[in-house]
């Protein structure tokens, strides 16, 4: 299942278990996990893309150890809320993985995640070199964190 309602997303989550927040680059794929109450979300590490087949495979062989039940992939946004080929290459990418786990996925709007991660990194006096090694997971916990939140907005209200 693939969805754009965080809503649907969680409704499709079995209770108890992690999910993971993935920031998909065009080199990199950052990858983040939540605890099981879905309240926090921690930064975990930095795939290097290779190709498609490879990189599912890294990500869920990182899915089944920490036995996450579903993924939040950034969408990248236009600023003014259009979809260019950054969406399309990832909404793709979703379409191929949901072949591979019966994982509900779902997409969170990422607009300003990388800017927040920076500027975090920043704050926190991170080297420029350190700061390239881990910012994409970083801001895989910016999106992760958002749809966290919102998840557990909707659940407090239901």
């Amino acid at each position: 299942m693939i969805s754009d309602d965080i809503a649907a997303f969680a409704a499709a989550l079995p209770r108890d278990r992690a999910v993971a927040g993935l920031d998909l680059g065009e080199k990199t794929i950052g990858v983040a996990v939540s605890d099981r109450r879905l309240s926090v979300a921690t930064p975990l590490e930095t795939i290097r893309r290779k190709k498609f087949t490879l990189d599912a495979e890294a990500l869920l062989a990182i899915c089944a150890k920490r036995e996450i039940a579903g993924l939040v992939l950034g969408l990248p946004m236009n600023m003014d809320g259009s979809e260019g080929p950054r969406c399309q290459s990832t909404r793709a990418f979703a379409r191929n993985l949901e072949r591979l786990t019966a994982m509900p996925i779902a997409f969170w709007d990422e607009r300003l995640s990388t800017v927040a991660a920076e500027r975090a990194l920043l704050e926190a006096d991170t080297s420029r070199k350190r700061r390239s090694e881990v910012i994409d997971h970083v801001a895989a916990g910016f999106i992760l964190q958002g749809a966290l939140d919102r998840i557990g907005h909707l659940r407090r209200q239901a």
